[in-house]
């Protein structure tokens, strides 16, 4: 495929530098998996992983690290990545938190099911690198925007309180003067 205002070869794998303190989470029962993934993202130049074998440590892990993005395995012994899932959307979270289902299972009703859960995305393996770098920056970048967003919206709520003391304090002052 070639990008149309070129005519070049379209190979972008997100730029890296746009997340330089981003954080991946990958829960995947599987070493093999696990570090497939590190190896992936760590040739892309991500920087802040952290990797989870033991899926009843996958919450504690999330809660502890902080991650700005999660890849899951559906399909792992003790939790499974739906029970994940669901904690991790329960939580209510208020910042938009992506994750990633990755899994073998090419069923629909599972990727209904993952996506109806929470799952942001859904990738099937074996992994395409190119696809799965893709959706992570896409991914990064929304999740970005939306702390961006988030501090702004504070940011103005800050300000509207700070203008409506200011005007109360006005008007008490004018209703005193008028007294």
């Amino acid at each position: 495929m070639t990008t149309p205002e070129t005519g070049k070869p379209n190979t972008w794998t997100g730029d890296v530098r746009t997340f330089p303190k981003m954080k991946i989470l990958i829960i995947d029962d599987e070493p093999l998996n696990v570090a497939l993934l590190e190896d992936m993202l760590t040739g892309a130049g991500y920087k802040h992983l952290k990797s989870v074998s033991d899926s009843r440590l996958a919450l504690d892990t999330c809660e502890s690290f902080g991650p700005d993005l999660i890849l899951l395995d559906l399909m792992m012994p003790h939790v499974d990545g739906f029970a994940i899932l669901h904690a991790l959307r329960s939580a209510g979270n208020e910042v938009f938190l992506p994750v990633i289902v990755l899994t073998a299972d090419a069923n629909e009703q599972t990727k209904r099911n993952a996506l109806g859960a929470g799952a942001t995305d859904f990738l099937l393996k074996p992994l395409d690198q190119l696809e799965v770098l893709l959706r992570i920056a896409n991914l990064l970048e929304m999740r970005r925007l939306h702390i961006q967003l988030d501090t702004q919206r504070a940011a103005l709520e800050d300000a509207l309180r700070e203008k409506s003391l200011e005007l109360r304090e006005a008007t008490s002052h004018l209703q005193s003067a008028l007294s």
